[in-house]
């Protein structure tokens, strides 16, 4: 099934990634949601096994390939029975698409090519406490000082923020809208840069999410990417790919959730025969398991079409609307059969309806999904 998207070098991908994933990972995971934080060594040994930086460039240390393999990645770290660890690890992935698409050929060595080899972390700092989807309203300024901005202003529900080493922040050094927002990366060394709070949440607990604090931190003016007033296109950029594996994500959490609903259904018993044994069971996991096969098959296409070339800016709302749905009811429904050991930590169907509720919020809520949808033809 879904041989038209991978090939056999997918495949292979996706075996080193699963014995990745068993070896150092899930003999810890339990631990790290516990202390709601994984070491900073696993960024190193995700980079020296190739997958840190799929689909960047070689030249900074990045592997290229094609938009299946980063989904190949998705789909086996999920695996690993935890969203927020993904999370954690693949902060880069917010943070590095503007350094790259618009930064100097030094600000590149500088910045992205020490976070592709896992030696430093990187954080995007876009969300502040009065300004979350409405991107244009943000209001952490940068005032220019010769060759420095002063940088005033705060942060909130920051991927990595509580050990990022670099910030690629979004300012406004102009005036009102979107044509007054610039992005500067911030080295956390710099003087006037704190971590406010780590948040702590529902889910996602093994990634940090940090609250921060910008207070008169000179910023070096050649830190600046693209110039003043090119801040919100480099925001933009990315957000279809993130919208992408948020959607990939909602997929693979629903499916190891049926997964985990199956086998909890053919072993538990219940008046003298397995929960499977029940008509109500069955037709529940039916329902299901076609929900997860629409949603994945869906995403595939979108998937397919964005590696295309094509627009698909309505089309991925579509997904990533319909995917959180389907996680929705797909994780519920599991809790549900597991009854009340689907309340209990040491299941991990528990951990996986925490963690997906965060889905629908990020990378553009819900209702922004539908706003978009409303407005491309």
């Amino acid at each position: 099934m879904y041989q038209e998207y991978f090939t056999e070098d997918h495949n292979i991908f996706r075996a080193t990634v699963r014995k990745f994933v068993e070896k150092e990972i899930k003999p810890h995971i339990e631990e790290w949601e516990d202390e709601e934080l994984f070491p900073v060594e696993l960024y190193k040994k995700c980079a020296d096994n190739g997958f840190t930086g799929l689909r960047y460039p070689v030249e900074y240390g990045g592997t290229p390939c094609d938009l299946f393999m980063h989904i190949t990645y998705t789909e086996e770290m999920i695996g690993s029975g935890s969203v927020g660890l993904i999370s954690g690890l693949g902060s880069y992935d917010i943070a590095m698409p503007p350094v790259l698409k618009m930064g100097t050929e030094e600000q590149k060595q500088k910045f992205l090519v020490p976070v592709l080899k896992g030696e430093k972390i990187a954080a995007l700092g876009i969300t502040e406490p009065n300004a979350g989807s409405d991107v244009a309203n943000i209001r952490t300024r940068a005032v220019r000082d010769g060759d420095h901005y002063i940088v005033n202003g705060a942060k909130t529900f920051i991927t990595s923020g509580c050990r990022a080493n670099f910030i690629t922040t979004a300012v406004r050094t102009g005036g009102p809208g979107h044509k007054g927002i610039s992005l500067l990366m911030i080295d956390s060394s710099t003087p006037g840069f704190s971590v406010s709070k780590k948040i702590r949440k529902m889910g996602w607990c093994c990634s940090d999410t940090a609250e921060l604090s910008f207070e008169d931190c000179r910023v070096p003016v050649e830190n600046i990417l693209g110039g003043e007033g090119m801040g919100f296109y480099g925001i933009m950029i990315n957000f279809q790919t993130e919208r992408l594996a948020l959607t990939t994500m909602a997929v693979a959490v629903a499916e190891l959730a049926l997964a985990e609903s199956i086998k909890y259904a053919q072993t538990r018993e219940a008046f003298g025969k397995p929960l499977s044994g029940f008509q109500v069971t069955r037709h529940k996991l039916v329902d299901m398991a076609t929900k997860v096969q629409v949603a994945k098959e869906y995403t595939y296409r979108v998937a397919a079409k964005m590696e295309a070339g094509q627009d698909v800016t309505r089309e991925v709302s579509m997904a990533k609307n319909f995917a959180c749905e389907v996680c929705d009811k797909v994780v519920y429904d599991a809790v549900q059969i597991h009854g009340g050991y689907g309340y209990a930590r040491e299941y991990l169907v528990e951990r996986l309806y925490r963690d997906s509720r965060i889905l629908s919020i990020g990378g553009g809520t819900t209702e922004i999904m539908k706003e978009i949808i409303s407005k491309v033809s």
